[in-house]
C-alpha cells in the first residue's frame, strides 16, 4: 500500500512564534496556486554528471552541467531548440529512455518506438506494430533496446533494425518481463511501471521474471459509462488466495537462448530483485517464502542456471526484500540494509556466503544508501539517529569511523558526488519550507542553490507548528506534531483533527515543513495534529513487530491514549475530535469511528480497507499471516466487527474503479452500517482509481472542507470568505 523526539512544546506553558503581519491564506492560494505565492520550487537537480559536475534542468528547457567548485555552466541539451528540429509530437523531455550522456534517446509516439541520435540529428523508426511496446529500455552500451509486447520480451538491434522475440508464451495469464499486479504493487513498486527485466552490464543478457497468474482469482471493476457500461477484470490475489507462480530467466541476446535459474520449486514463494554483478558473470536474486519470515539471497550462474546460497535471514514476525542492494566492483561482496538486529543497519556480505559483517549498530535506523564510494572505501547514507530527523552520515566500508555530515536539526535529503567530495543538501524543518545548498563533505558551504520560501510569506500570520511527545499509558512516548491556530488562546475551545496513515513502519511525524493546506485548517481555528503509534518505525523493528497478527490493535490503543491526553487540555473541545486518512489511513479512520467511537467524533475515510480478507495477500499476510492461521486477528481487524459501536459522523469516499483497495471494502462497510441503522455520508468518484485525480480532486477538496467547516466549526464553507 506502499524520530528520538525533539521536544519543542512545553505543555505547561504553550508558546507561539510572533507573526510579522496579519495576512491570511486564501482558498485559491492554497489549492489553486493563485497569487501571491508564498512558496516556490527548488532547482531541478538531475543528479551528478561526474565527481565535479552536477546536472540541473533550467526553465524546463535547458539541461546544464555545473562545476561544483567554480559554478561554471556548460550546456548539455537545449530541449526547446532540439524539439524544433524534430517532427511534431516528439519530445526529448518525455523520452522513454536515454543513455547517461544524453546523446541517444528512445522516443514513443502513437504506440511505436523511435531512436534519436543527437550527434547525428537522426530520428529512426524502430517498430510499427498495432500492439504497444512497454517499458523500452536501452542496453548499457546504447546499441539495443529491450521491451515487452503482448506479455512477451523482445530485443531490437538499433543499427540493423532487426527485432528478436525472446519469449513466445505470453498470454492473458503469462507475463514475461512484465509484473503481475501484486508484484507491481507490493514488491517491485509502482515506480517499476510493471517492468520486470534487467540488462546485464555487458549488454549481452537480460534477466527477467516470468509470472503465471492462472491460479490467481480475477476481480471485476465496473465502469458505468455509456449505455451498457464496461467490465474490467484483473488478477488480484486477496488474503489466503494463491500467489502468482514466478520463474527467473536469463535471455542470451546473441543466440536467443533462455536459461532458467534453478530455484527451489515450492508451491508458494516470491522471487524478486535480480541484481547483476559488475562483471556480468553472476546474478544475485532474492527468494522469500509465503509466510514472509524467511529471506534468502542466491548467486546464480547465468550460463547454466545453478544457484548457491549467499545469505539467509529469518525473523519471528516478517522479513522485507532488500531493495537497496549494492554489489562491489570486486564482484565478491554486496552491501545492503537489514533490520534483523531490531533496527535497520548496514551489512556487508561475501557472495560465497562465508563472511557477513554488521557495519552500523545502535538504537537508530539507517534509511538508505546514498552513495557507495569504493575508490575511497566510504559509504554515505541517510539515517534517523533522532527518530524525527534525517541526517547524512559516512562510514568506512570496514565499519569504522562513523561520521555525521549534516548537523542542523531537521530533514536532510542529500545527493553525494561520485568521489564523495561534494553533496547537494535539500533541507527543511517544521519552521522552514526548504533550502537547497551545495556543500563539501569536509563541511564547507559553497553556495545556496535555492530557497522555497518567498518574501511574501513574511506578511502572513500562520499557525504555530510544534513537535512533542505524549504518553501511551504503557511506556511509549508517542511522537506528535500539531499546528496551533494563529492567536492561539488557551481560554478558547478548539476542535482537533488527526491526520493519519498508520501502516507498519510508516511515520507521519517528522521534523519537516507542513503543507500550506494544514496551515489553512489551523488558520480556520482547527488544531491540526499527527500522532505516530508504536509500530510506526520510531521504535525500531521491535515496535513494528508488535503489529504482527494485530493490525488495528496498537493503532487504536495509541490513538485513544492521544485523545485521553487531549481531553485533559482546557483548550480542546472533546465533542469535536476528528480524524482523516486514505488507504491504510482510511482503515484507521474507520476503526476510530467504530471501535474507538467513545473518543473520536468525526471522520473522513478515503478509499479505505475495511476488512483484511479483502486486501491483497502479499501485503496482508506479511503482517497478519494467512487467514486460516489468524482468524481472531482478522476478526478484530475488520471494521465491520465494530460497526455496531459507530455513533459519530463519518464521510466515506471511494473511487469506483480503485484497483488497489477495491470499492468492495466500502460497499461491505456501508451494508453493515445500514443494517445497524447508522447515519453516515458517502461520496463516490466515478472511474477514479486509488486516489482522486484531476479534475475530480477539486470536488473532493471542496467536499472535504465543507464537511470540516460544517461539522467542526458549525458553519458552511465559503471559499471566497475562508
Amino acid at each position: 500500500m506502499k524520530r528520538q523526539v525533539v521536544l519543542l512544546l512545553l505543555v505547561a506553558g504553550l508558546t507561539t512564534l510572533p507573526a510579522k503581519s496579519g495576512e491570511k491564506l486564501t482558498f485559491d492560494q492554497v489549492y489553486n496556486r493563485a497569487e501571491p505565492r508564498l512558496l516556490t520550487s527548488l532547482p531541478a537537480i538531475r543528479g551528478w554528471w561526474d565527481q565535479n559536475h552536477y546536472l540541473e534542468l533550467v526553465d524546463r528547457d535547458r539541461l546544464v552541467r555545473i562545476n561544483a567548485g567554480s559554478g561554471d555552466t556548460t550546456l548539455v541539451v537545449d530541449y526547446k531548440a532540439q524539439e524544433t528540429l524534430l517532427p511534431e509530437g516528439f519530445s526529448l523531455r518525455r523520452a522513454a529512455d536515454r543513455t547517461e550522456d544524453y546523446r541517444k534517446f528512445i522516443l514513443q509516439k502513437d504506440g511505436n518506438l523511435y531512436f534519436f541520435n543527437r550527434d547525428k540529428q537522426e530520428l529512426k523508426p524502430l517498430t510499427a506494430q498495432a500492439l504497444q511496446e512497454k517499458n523500452p529500455t536501452l542496453s548499457p552500451d546504447g546499441n539495443a533496446v529491450a521491451y515487452t509486447r503482448n506479455h512477451n520480451l523482445y530485443v531490437l538491434d538499433i543499427e540493423t533494425g532487426l527485432e528478436h522475440q525472446l519469449t513466445d508464451d505470453g498470454s492473458n495469464v503469462i507475463y514475461n518481463g512484465r509484473a503481475s499486479w501484486v508484484y507491481y504493487e507490493e514488491i517491485l513498486g509502482r515506480r517499476s511501471r510493471y517492468k520486470a527485466f534487467w540488462w546485464s552490464p555487458n549488454s549481452d543478457m537480460i534477466a527477467f521474471l516470468r509470472f503465471d497468474d492462472s491460479k490467481v482469482p480475477r476481480f471485476p471493476l465496473y465502469k458505468a459509462d455509456g449505455k451498457h457500461g464496461l467490465l474490467e477484470w484483473m488478477h488480484y490475489p486477496k488474503a489466503g488466495d494463491p500467489v502468482p507462480d514466478v520463474k527467473l530467466g536469463v535471455a542470451h541476446i546473441k543466440d536467443g537462448r533462455i536459461v532458467w535459474i534453478d530455484i527451489e520449486n515450492r508451491a508458494d514463494n516470491y522471487v524478486a530483485w535480480p541484481t547483476w554483478t559488475p562483471d556480468s558473470k553472476t546474478l544475485i536474486y532474492q527468494w522469500m517464502n509465503r509466510d514472509q519470515n524467511l529471506l534468502m539471497l542466491f548467486a546464480a550462474d547465468p550460463l547454466d542456471g545453478k544457484s548457491a546460497t549467499v545469505y539467509t535471514e529469518k525473523q519471528d514476525s516478517w522479513v522485507s526484500f532488500i531493495e537497496d542492494l549494492h554489489v562491489l566492483k570486486d564482484n565478491q561482496f554486496c552491501l545492503f540494509i537489514s533490520d534483523k538486529s531490531g533496527w535497520s543497519h548496514l551489512y556487508l556480505c561475501s557472495l560465497d556466503g562465508k563472511k557477513i559483517k554488521q557495519l552500523t549498530q545502535g538504537d537508530w535506523a539507517v534509511r538508505d544508501i546514498e552513495r557507495l564510494d569504493e575508490d575511497h572505501e566510504k559509504i554515505y547514507f541517510h539515517a534517523n539517529k533522532k527518530s524525527t530527523e534525517t541526517q547524512l552520515f559516512c562510514i568506512d566500508i570496514n565499519g569504522k569511523n562513523l561520521k555525521q555530515i549534516t548537523r542542523k536539526p531537521g530533514t536532510h535529503r542529500c545527493q553525494v558526488s561520485p568521489a564523495g567530495t561534494y553533496f547537494i543538501d535539500r533541507f527543511e524543518d517544521i519552521h522552514h519550507p526548504g533550502q537547497m545548498i551545495l556543500f563539501t563533505t569536509r563541511g564547507d558551504t559553497l553556495r545556496t542553490l535555492g530557497d522555497r520560501r518567498l518574501a511574501g510569506m513574511d506578511h502572513y500570520k500562520l499557525g504555530t507548528p510544534e513537535l512533542f511527545t505524549l504518553p501511551s499509558g504503557d511506556g511509549y512516548d508517542l511522537p506528535a506534531c500539531w499546528i496551533l491556530p494563529p492567536d492561539f488562546d488557551q481560554s478558547k475551545k478548539y476542535p482537533v483533527l488527526f491526520s493519519v496513515y498508520g501502516g507498519p513502519g510508516s511515520k507521519s511525524v517528522t521534523n519537516d515543513f507542513h503543507r500550506l493546506s494544514n496551515y489553512y485548517l489551523a488558520q480556520n481555528q482547527i488544531i491540526y495534529l499527527s500522532v505516530d503509534h508504536r509500530g510506526s518505525g520510531h521504535f525500531g523493528k521491535k515496535g513494528k513487530a508488535l503489529m504482527h497478527r494485530n493490525l488495528g490493535k496498537w493503532e487504536m490503543h495509541d490513538l485513544i491514549a492521544a485523545v485521553k491526553w487531549l481531553q485533559k487540555k482546557p483548550f480542546v473541545d472533546s465533542t469535536k475530535i476528528a480524524i482523516t486518512g486514505g488507504s491504510y489511513g482510511g482503515y484507521v479512520t474507520c476503526m476510530a469511528l467504530t471501535f474507538a467511537s467513545e473518543y473520536f467524533t468525526h471522520g473522513i475515510a478515503l478509499f479505505s480497507v475495511t476488512d483484511w480478507h479483502l486486501y491483497d495477500n502479499v501485503y496482508t499476510e506479511r503482517y497478519m499471516d494467512h487467514p486460516d492461521e489468524n482468524p481472531q486477528g482478522y476478526s478484530f481487524g475488520s471494521v465491520m466487527s465494530h460497526a455496531k459501536k459507530y455513533k459519530g459522523k463519518l464521510l466515506i469516499t471511494h473511487g469506483t474503479m480503485d484497483d488497489n483497495v477495491h470499492m468492495q471494502n466500502t460497499i461491505q462497510l456501508i451494508d453493515v452500517l445500514q443494517d445497524h441503522n447508522k447515519t453516515f455520508d458517502l461520496m463516490l468518484y466515478p472511474n477514479e482509481r486509488h486516489g482522486i485525480g484531476f479534475p475530480k480532486y477539486k470536488h473532493q477538496i471542496r467536499k472535504t472542507l465543507d464537511f470540516w467547516f460544517t461539522q467542526l466549526l458549525d458553519k458552511p464553507f465559503n471559499p471566497e470568505r475562508h
